[in-house]
This record gives structure tokens, sequence and C-alpha cells, in this order.
């Protein structure tokens, strides 16, 4: 049991993020594009997302509950180092739900004021999840080559979430705000590219734990299919948005489709790259604290 605990623990804990970066992904994304769209289609946005978002937002509650339980020390480590972008993050995704709930009852002038709010509650609390993600696999060490790390994957996330909020949308709407997706998602396909490719090549370079996991035979060649996966779900995406006739016969959804296998390959990777510590070169799964089991 003392085994099998912990390993139950993290695999709950990679599950219920992954989980979160998808689901709460692609509202957080569609907030982040709301000051983009006009007064009506700023509702059909929200409507999409109405009856999911608040949902969505409870899996990152699961992730850090169970880190708490179950990996106390390292909870109590990375909270710690991280309670300033933690906090924004909290900030911002309270004033989504209050800005959610207060434009459905608000008049058309105050509407525009709390439309702006929610846009800004995303964007903020996807930029400091970035910029904790990057700390985190830097493993929390202080230091500029750690800043430049974090500002890059803090750039990188809301991107990718700009990218599912597109692809949720041109799912579930159509005509005018259908052709804005396309359009934004057009836009934002290559920044995304560009950014998770920098920080694959970034990612070894700045750690040599990570670096001797992925470029160790027999491992470097069993490790392929993720690479090849991403690339493959990447060149999809760039595909169905520039073939009007793909678009027209309904296959946006493999927009979507793609982006949460991007999500679900780097989840792979980065669970791969850092297992077994719990906190990069700190603690591993097996010395944070975890009560004895008898």
């Amino acid at each position: 049991m003392e085994y099998w605990l912990p390993l139950f623990f993290v695999a709950v804990i990679g599950f219920a993020l992954l989980i979160y970066i998808i689901l709460d992904g692609y509202d957080l994304g569609v907030g982040i594009l709301l000051g983009l769209a006009d007064e009506e289609e700023k509702d059909q946005m929200i409507a999409s997302i109405g009856p999911f978002w608040d949902a969505n937002e409870t899996w990152i509650v699961l992730g850090v509950g169970v880190l708490m339980i179950g990996f106390p020390a390292a909870y109590g480590l990375v909270l710690t180092t991280l309670y300033l972008p933690a906090t924004l993050m909290l900030m911002g995704l309270v004033l989504r739900g209050v800005s959610f709930d207060f434009r459905a009852k608000a008049k058309t002038q105050s509407r525009r004021m709390w439309n702006r709010l929610f846009t800004v509650g995303s964007l903020l609390a996807a930029t400091c999840q970035g910029w904790m993600l990057g700390a985190y696999v830097m493993g929390l060490a202080p230091g500029v080559l750690s800043i430049a790390f974090s500002l890059g994957i803090a750039l990188t996330l809301p991107a990718l979430y700009v990218m599912l909020g597109c692809g949720w949308l041109i799912m579930k709407t159509s005509d005018s705000l259908y052709n804005k997706a396309i359009g934004w998602a057009r836009w934002t396909v290559l920044p995304m590219g560009v950014g998770i490719f920098l920080i694959s090549i970034a990612t070894p370079l700045i750690s040599t734990t990570i670096a001797d996991k992925w470029f160790t035979l027999p491992a470097a060649i069993g490790l392929l299919p993720i690479p090849i996966t991403t690339m493959i779900a990447y060149a999809v995406i760039v595909w169905v948005l520039w073939h009007e006739r793909i678009l027209e016969a309904g296959f946006g959804w493999l927009i979507f489709v793609s982006l949460i296998i991007i999500c679900l390959m780097s989840a792979l990777g980065l669970a791969y790259s850092i297992y077994p510590d719990i906190v990069i070169n700190k603690m591993t799964i097996w010395d944070t604290g975890l009560p004895r089991v008898y």
C-alpha cells in the first residue's frame, strides 16, 4: 500500500490537471477572445460556455486538493514559492466568476465593463498558470534563466487556450462568429506552435535531468511517438484551417480534437520527464510527508 498510494495520488493529480487544461482552457480562451467580438457575438460566446465553465474549474480544485492530502510537504513548498502567481490566478478566476454573473444582469453600458473584466480575468488566470508551470518545470529555482523560461510558458499557455477557445467556437457557433473564430485561430496557430517548439527545445537544455531521460538510448527511440504525434496533430490543425472545403464539410471538430492530442502528448512528456519527482530535483513522491499506512 505504501508503494501504490503515492502512485495513485500522483496519477489523480496529473489526470485532474490535464482535464483542467483542456476543459477550462477552452473557456479561458473564449474569455480572452471576448474583447474581439461585437456585442451580439459576445452573447453567443458566453452562451457557448455557459453550461460548462463553472464545472470546468473544479478540476483544479481536485488536483490541488489531492496534492495537499497526498504530498503535504510538496504542497507547502510549491504554494509557498508560487504564492504570488497563485494569488493572482485566483483573483483572475474570481473576477471571471463575478463578471460572468453581473454581465447577465447589467444594463448595456455596464455590460461592456463586465465583458472587459471577464477578458482581463481570463487573461490574468491563463498567464499566471503559464508562469507557475514554467517555474515548476524549473524546479522552483530562482534566477534569470528560470524567470525567462517561466515567461516563455506564460506567453505560450494563453496561446494554447486561445486555440482551444477557437476550436470550441468553430464547433459550437455559426455565421459571422464562426468565420471570426477561424480567423482568430489562423492568427494564433503559428505563435502557439513556435512557443511549444521553443519550450520543447529549451526544457532539456536547462535541465540535465530531463535531457538524460530523453536523449539516452533506448529511451530516446521509445519516446519518439510523443513528438511525432504532436507534430502530426499540429499539421492536422494547420491543414484544416487553410482548407475551406474541409471546414465546410463539417470537419472543424478536428481542430479541437488535435489540440486535445497535443495537450495529452505534452502531459505524457512532462510526466515522464519529472517522474519520480513531485518537485524536480527537490522531492520525490516517496519522501514528501505522506502519512504511513499500516
